[in-house]
């Protein structure tokens, strides 16, 4: 994802750490200060989506490298960042979790490698 723009990946060890949530706080205290965020979420998971949606006030949108090529969802990443000065990436599971346990395919790992 070569667009110029500052971007946060929320990664953690596991499922249940935490990452939604700080995710929507950061993204809701950074909106309150004027900040244009948007949000994207890693993987097929909706309802995360929706939260960090609300929290954003603009769409939320899912980087999933098992149902997109990384030439999609590039463009997906750099549609949705036109407006805004800030894009948080929230992952899912662990970091390196992902199709494989012998690679970074399919986890959040991967998508901050884009």
């Amino acid at each position: 994802m070569s667009l110029d723009l500052p971007r946060l990946l929320i990664a953690g060890t596991a499922s249940g750490v935490g990452k939604t949530l700080m995710s929507y706080l950061l993204i809701a205290e950074l909106r309150a200060r004027g900040w244009r965020v948007q949000p994207f979420k890693v993987g097929p998971d909706y309802l995360d989506a929706s939260h960090l949606a609300r929290a954003a006030g603009r769409p939320c949108y899912n980087l999933d490298t098992w149902l997109m090529p990384s030439e999609r969802l590039q463009t997906i990443f750099a549609a949705a960042c036109r407006d805004a000065d800030l894009a948080i990436i929230e992952g899912m599971m662990g970091l390196y979790d992902g199709r494989e346990a012998q690679s970074d395919a399919g986890s959040a790992a991967e998508i901050a490698q884009l």
